[in-house]
């Protein structure tokens, strides 16, 4: 007779040779968003890190390259574009992340004597997102999948609204641009094998047309 316990290994879509047992999701609650260079001070980052609401995850959309060919249309990949991340904070009494917000934008331009950064190594920032399985005080969490965003710098500061009708938080809301982002099967200094960035080797065809063998357009 089938007990309890052992039903749980059918609550699944069956899959002919494979395991049946149900996947353990990620969970969108458990995450920590790190900042690294951001602002004039570094110990201003844990302040961000405590204060985070909600974030987006990397995005990526490749360009389209349109090939009219006689009777059809063949399309290939081109090149790809990263879009901005979206980040909301916790505006605190103390005022710590209102500063960091500000020092990050006064590195990227002096608003008082309207002088910009010689160069983005100046002002850009490094992002980390990580999902954790839960874990706290004495048992660690464990980082399930890091994000690790290069080349950061604020693109959208918005120091939203005050409103006498809510019991809501202020909030400071930020829209991050960023250069290239690598996803870590646990934390950056884990494996990235099978993930974004990671290597797979790449695949090298013949050029369509140059053996006299129809080998299908391969870029």
């Amino acid at each position: 007779m089938a007990t309890a316990s052992s039903t749980l290994a059918n609550m699944t879509i069956p899959v002919d040779g494979a395991a049946t047992n149900l996947l353990m999701p990620k969970l969108q609650f458990r995450f920590r968003v790190n900042f690294l260079n951001f602002g004039t001070s570094a110990g201003k980052g844990i302040e961000l890190t405590k204060q985070v609401i909600d974030c987006s995850r990397p995005n990526i959309t490749f360009q389209e390259i349109t090939m009219p060919i006689y009777n059809s249309t063949m399309y290939l990949s081109g090149r790809h574009q990263w879009q901005p991340m979206t980040i909301n904070l916790r505006d605190d009494a103390q005022g710590n992340v209102a500063k960091a917000v500000g020092a990050q934008l006064q590195k990227q331009l002096d608003m008082a004597e309207q002088a910009s950064a010689a160069a983005g190594v100046d002002y850009k920032f490094e992002t980390t997102i990580e999902i954790l399985d839960g874990g706290n005080g004495l048992s660690a969490p464990v980082v399930l999948e890091t994000w690790d965003l290069v080349g950061c710098f604020v693109q959208v500061a918005n120091y939203n609204t005050l409103n006498y009708g809510t019991n809501d938080v202020v909030t400071i809301a930020l829209t991050i641009r960023f250069d290239n982002a690598v996803q870590y099967a646990g934390p950056v200094a884990g494996s990235i094998e099978g993930g974004v960035g990671g290597a797979i080797g790449r695949t090298i065809g013949k050029i369509a047309g140059s053996t006299g063998t129809n080998t299908g357009v391969s870029g």
